[in-house]
C-alpha cells in the first residue's frame, strides 16, 4: 500500500487524513441521530470538519500529491466528493478549472455573478441581509449552480445523465432524511454550512485580482508565467505561524505561497517550504486576528464591487490585510467548477 503514494510519508499524513474525514464523516452522522442536544452539537461540528478535510483533500487529488499514479487520485478525488458535497459535476471539471487558476495566473470562471446581481436585484437584496447574519447566501448560489451544472452550462450539456442520476440519488436521501428525522436533517444542513463557511474564509484573502470570465477560452492569459507576479498577488493566512499542528485543521491550505511556488508539494510539507522562501518573520502572513476581522467587518461587502481601482494591491494588500483593512474577495472555492 506503501508504495501506491506519492511520498513514503504520505501513507501516514495522507491516509490518516482519509481515514479521519471517512471515520469522523460516518461517526459525525451517526451523532446526529443521537437525543442528546450536546452530542448531536459536537457530532455535527465533527461532521463539518469531515466534510472540510475531504474537501482539501479532493484538493490534493487534484493536484495528484496523494498517489502516484494520476487515476488513483481521480478515484480518491470522486469518492471524497460524495462526502463533501461537491459530486453533481465532475471531478475532473474542478480539476481543470483549478489547474487553469495556476497557470493562467487569475480566478478563471464562467459565471459572472456581478452581472447576475444587478440583474437579479432583489435576490442581491436578500443574499445581503442573509449574508449579516453569517449565513452563507453567496456560496448558496453557487452550489445550486453547480448541483444544476449541465443545465445551466452549456459546454457541460453532455453531463445531464450523469447530473440526473446524482441529484435523484442525493436528493431522494436527503428528502427521507428529512421526512423521518427532520432533526438530523436540519443538523446536516448546519454541518454543510459550515464547511461552505470555512473554504470561503481560507480563500477570500489568499489573492487580490478579480475574476475573469475565460474558463473556457483558449485565448492566452495576459499573465501566464508571471511567477513574481503571482507571488506578489498570493497571500498566506494560516491559522497559526507558531504552532504549525493547528493548520492541519484545514490541512494547511493557509500556506498558500508556498503552493503556489510549486504545486506540486503536498500539504504536510508547505509549512517547511514557507520558512525556506520566507524565513520565520510573521511579517509575511496575515495574522488570523485579522483574518477573522476581515471576514466579520466586510461579510456583506464582499458579495458584489469589491475590485476598484482604490483598493490595495500586491505589496500594499498584504500590509493591509495585516491590519484587518482589506476587503477580501468572495466566491472562489476550488469546489465550484465554473
Amino acid at each position: 500500500m506503501q508504495k501506491n503514494f506519492k511520498e513514503p510519508e504520505g501513507i501516514i499524513y495522507n491516509g490518516g487524513a482519509t481515514l479521519y474525514a471517512i471515520t469522523a464523516y460516518v461517526i459525525g452522522f451517526l451523532g446526529l441521530f443521537n437525543s442528546s442536544i450536546i452530542i448531536n452539537a459536537l457530532a455535527a461540528l465533527l461532521l463539518g470538519h469531515a466534510m472540510i478535510i475531504a474537501a482539501y483533500l479532493v484538493h490534493e487529488c487534484s493536484h495528484n500529491l496523494v498517489f502516484k499514479k494520476i487515476r488513483l487520485n481521480t478515484y480518491l478525488g470522486r469518492f471524497l466528493s460524495w462526502i463533501c458535497g461537491s459530486s453533481y459535476g465532475t471531478f475532473e471539471d474542478i480539476q481543470y478549472k483549478h489547474f487553469r487558476h495556476h497557470v493562467d495566473n487569475d480566478d478563471v470562471v464562467w459565471f459572472d455573478y456581478e452581472a447576475f446581481f444587478e440583474e437579479n436585484p432583489k435576490l442581491f437584496q436578500l443574499t445581503k441581509i442573509l449574508e449579516w447574519f453569517y449565513i452563507p447566501a453567496h456560496e448558496f448560489i453557487m452550489h445550486f449552480i453547480m448541483t444544476f451544472s449541465s443545465f445551466i452550462i452549456p459546454q457541460r450539456k453532455n453531463q445531464r445523465s450523469r447530473n440526473t442520476a446524482v441529484i435523484i440519488i442525493r436528493f431522494s436521501l436527503f428528502a427521507i432524511l428529512m421526512l423521518l428525522f427532520p432533526k438530523v436533517g436540519v443538523l446536516y444542513i448546519f454541518s454543510y454550512i459550515l464547511l461552505l463557511t470555512v473554504l470561503r474564509f481560507m480563500d477570500s484573502i489568499q489573492h487580490d485580482y478579480p475574476y475573469n470570465l475565460t474558463l473556457f477560452s483558449r485565448d492566452k492569459a495576459p499573465r501566464k508565467g508571471q511567477y513574481e507576479w503571482e507571488q506578489e498577488h498570493t497571500f498566506s493566512n494560516p491559522h497559526s505561524f507558531d504552532i504549525e499542528a493547528v493548520n492541519w485543521l484545514t490541512l494547511n491550505f493557509g500556506f498558500h505561497n508556498a503552493h503556489h511556488h510549486n504545486m506540486t508539494i503536498p500539504w504536510y510539507r508547505l509549512p517547511k517550504k514557507h520558512r525556506e522562501l520566507f524565513g520565520e518573520s510573521p511579517e509575511n502572513v496575515v495574522p488570523f486576528l485579522s483574518q477573522l476581522k476581515i471576514f466579520h467587518n466586510n461579510r456583506v461587502i464582499r458579495i458584489y464591487g469589491n475590485h476598484d481601482d482604490n483598493a490595495p494591491s500586491g505589496k500594499n494588500y498584504l500590509i493591509a490585510a495585516r491590519k484587518g483593512e482589506t476587503t477580501g474577495g468572495n466566491a472562489a472555492s476550488f469546489l465550484t467548477s465554473f
